[in-house]
């Protein structure tokens, strides 16, 4: 099933449909402000290990989530003075910030060293679905499997690869298309893991 939000104003009673379903264990594709994700309610282990099968990818490989805002960020992660500013000047938008995780955080979405992936995107649908849902989801790229992981663009091609996994893809019109620079701030140093969309030339030394 596709359904239409508004890309700028996101209907209330929409976004609730939405968040039944993940609240129901359910598996969804949604735009962010890189690429179309697939995600899941990050509390639902079950869900969490669908989408392990789904995206052929092994749980050594944790996937990364999108909370609402900082605060939301300060529940599920070690949030230190730095990494609070530094998240403040960039967020929301195209990063993922890799962090200490917290104890809320579920062992499966933990890397071996106990790390995180998070995003605020600058998108309006995905963060009202999660502050609606009022804990964060999944967050990780709409690929085809069967294609070399090739990115899916639109809600149509995510039908066509994925709809048989998915309980409700989210048409939230055209995304950028790039990915999102991944920065660690682990003990306050700043290292570029990806250059994407966002802007890294700050933390360059």
């Amino acid at each position: 099933m596709i359904l239409e939000i508004n890309s700028s104003h996101p209907e209330p009673r929409k976004i609730k449909k939405v968040v039944e379903v993940l609240a129901n264990g359910g598996i969804i594709a949604y735009p962010t402000d890189t690429y179309y994700g697939i995600g899941c309610d990050l509390l639902n282990k079950g869900s969490i290990e669908k989408i392990y099968q789904l995206k052929r990818r092994s749980p050594h490989q944790p996937f990364s989530f999108i909370c609402s805002d900082l605060k939301n960020i300060s529940e599920y992660a070690q949030v230190t003075n730095y990494a609070y500013k530094t998240m403040k000047r960039l967020l929301p938008g195209p990063y993922t910030f890799v962090l200490e995780g917290s104890r809320l955080v579920p062992k499966i979405m933990l890397t071996k060293r106990q790390t995180v992936g998070i995003r605020v995107p600058d998108n309006p649908i995905c963060l009202a679905i999660v502050e609606e849902l009022g804990h964060p989801i999944i967050s990780t790229s709409a690929t085809d499997p069967e294609n070399n992981n090739a990115v899916l663009s639109t809600p149509r091609e995510i039908q066509e690869k994925l709809g048989h996994a998915l309980d409700l893809i989210v048409d939230g019109g055209m995304v950028a298309g790039d990915p999102s620079s991944i920065i660690s701030l682990i003990e306050d140093t700043p290292e570029i893991l990806r250059e994407g969309a966002g802007d890294v030339s700050s933390f360059r030394v």
